[in-house]
């Protein structure tokens, strides 16, 4: 996970910058997405921990060729943040007395301001050496060991105690204390008098994202005619336009599957990030939902992407443009493409990935995918 991570961080700063990398991570749909391509279980809060983890051991090695940093993390880690701000500052010259307060307030808000149940045990405060920032920060609420996710970004902030986050990740609690809505302004300096604030007044124009609890992945979480012409983008023949994608051919139509999903995630616009399951097609989940992870796949995605980045800084930027082309190509299909078939292929889809796992080194955390059955190896259903 932190070598395509770090591939992928590396992809969007090459291609788009620092700010645009900062910008994607306070966006709750794209941050899931992230995680999902990158093979953690779609739907978990433990998405949260194990991508901001895997991103801070890979970027912060890479911090000075990156200009990104990442302070703080899980549990005590977390308390590190100052400590981590104030040495970054002394090499990048950055502001760290602000950025300290910064990561202050912002974790006072979520924990104290917005009374809504969670208990904050992960915060993380990822800033540029130009002085951006955005933080990622999650909740835990111990009754029903469900999670809530808070994004906030610098860039967007225009006060610490009105409308603060960019987006939140979570179901509605219902009557919450939320001292840092708009509506609760006039009742700052009268803390109690807001205690029974409406949960529809909490943010205006913030995205929730809000996972189901089933492990598996359903029809119904997914974007059916874009998950359809992405598998059509990979193993079908293609139109002359598919002629500029030569560069990345050789490698087998699994992994063009999942490059074109990760080309998304780098190069796909915020509304193409609504259904963050469609994301778990390009590698699995650990949990194997919704098929274990290909890890054969999984490195030819990272060296793929190394290479085209690598290319890139010598001036030889048509690998890297063929990638961008994947979900450049798949968006243009989208309005020619019919759904109804899809629906009967999803099911037979997850089969056919699950039964050839093994050929891929399927993984999940029960342990390795085994080849089928001869009899099963019989009844397996074409899907094109």
């Amino acid at each position: 996970m932190a070598k395509l991570g770090f591939a992928i961080t590396e992809a969007i700063i090459s291609e788009y910058g620092q700010k645009e990398f900062l910008r994607r991570m306070s966006s709750p749909f794209w941050f899931q997405s992230l995680g999902a391509v990158m093979g953690m279980d779609w739907h978990s809060s433990g998405i949260t921990t194990s991508v901001m983890g895997a991103l801070k051991r890979s970027i912060n090695t890479n911090a000075k060729e990156l200009g990104i940093y990442i302070c703080g993390g899980k549990g005590k880690y977390s308390r590190q943040t100052p400590a981590e701000l104030t040495a970054y500052g002394e090499i990048t010259g950055v502001n760290s007395t602000y950025l300290v307060r910064c990561s202050k307030l912002s974790a006072k808000v979520d924990n104290t301001a917005v009374q809504d149940g969670f208990q904050l045990y992960l915060h993380s405060f990822i800033v540029s050496n130009s002085g951006d920032w955005t933080v990622v920060q999650q909740g835990m609420r111990e009754n029903s060991a469900t999670a809530r996710r808070y994004h906030w970004h610098s860039d967007s902030l225009k006060s610490f105690v009105e409308e603060p986050h960019t987006g939140i990740c979570g179901v509605n609690q219902g009557n919450i204390l939320n001292l840092v809505a708009r509506e609760a302004i006039p009742a700052q300096n009268g803390i109690m008098q807001i205690a029974m604030e409406h949960p529809e007044k909490m943010m205006k124009e913030v995205e929730h994202l809000i996972m189901p609890g089933h492990h598996e992945v359903t029809a119904s979480d997914v974007d059916i005619k874009r998950l359809g012409t992405m598998l059509w983008l990979a193993h079908e023949t293609q139109p002359v336009d598919f002629e500029q994608l030569l560069l990345l051919q050789g490698m087998g139509p699994r992994t063009l599957q999942s490059l074109a999903l990760v080309s998304e995630v780098i190069h796909g616009t915020p509304s193409r990030f609504k259904d963050p399951a469609r994301f778990s097609f390009a590698h699995g989940g650990k949990d194997g939902h919704p098929f274990p992870v290909p890890t054969k796949v999984y490195d030819e995605t990272i060296q793929t992407l190394q290479s085209a980045v690598s290319k890139a800084r010598l001036c030889n930027s048509d690998k890297q443009m063929a990638i961008k082309a994947l979900s450049e190509i798949a968006q243009r299909a989208e309005k020619d493409f019919k759904e109804e078939n899809n629906y009967n292929n999803f099911n037979k889809l997850i089969e056919k990935e699950r039964i050839e796992s093994w050929k891929y080194g399927g993984k999940t955390v029960f342990g390795d995918a085994k080849p089928p059955s001869k009899l099963h190896r019989a009844n397996q259903l074409k899907l094109f």
